[in-house]
């Protein structure tokens, strides 16, 4: 192999280890913001569960960077809790956040 080719093989495998951090943080944030919002809502136990994992795989089959944030408004709303689009994108911040700590952590 060329030096050519050894960079380019090294750039590739930054840019595949990058994304796969990416999508692990996003999914720690999907998470979590899908238990607060269960929380909110009123949810507990397996129930909870399953709408963060919901969230989760909303995120993953919806293009668009505010695909989270719709699905909890609407949620939240539908289930009478009186939260505004800006106080769920900040938690969503906050989330993202801690799911950068935990993941570069590990």
């Amino acid at each position: 192999m060329t030096t050519f080719d050894d960079r380019e093989k090294a750039f590739e495998n930054k840019f595949q280890h990058d994304e796969d951090l990416l999508f692990r943080i996003r999914a720690r944030r999907d998470r979590l913001a899908g238990e607060w919002a269960a929380d909110l809502m009123g949810l507990s136990g397996a129930e909870a569960e399953a709408y963060a994992r919901q969230i989760v795989d909303t995120d993953i089959a919806t293009p668009g960077p505010h695909d989270i944030r719709d699905r909890l408004c609407t949620d939240l709303h539908a289930r009478g809790v009186d939260i505004s689009d800006h106080r769920v994108e900040k938690q969503m911040a906050h989330f993202l956040d801690i799911a950068r700590r935990h993941i570069t952590q590990m």
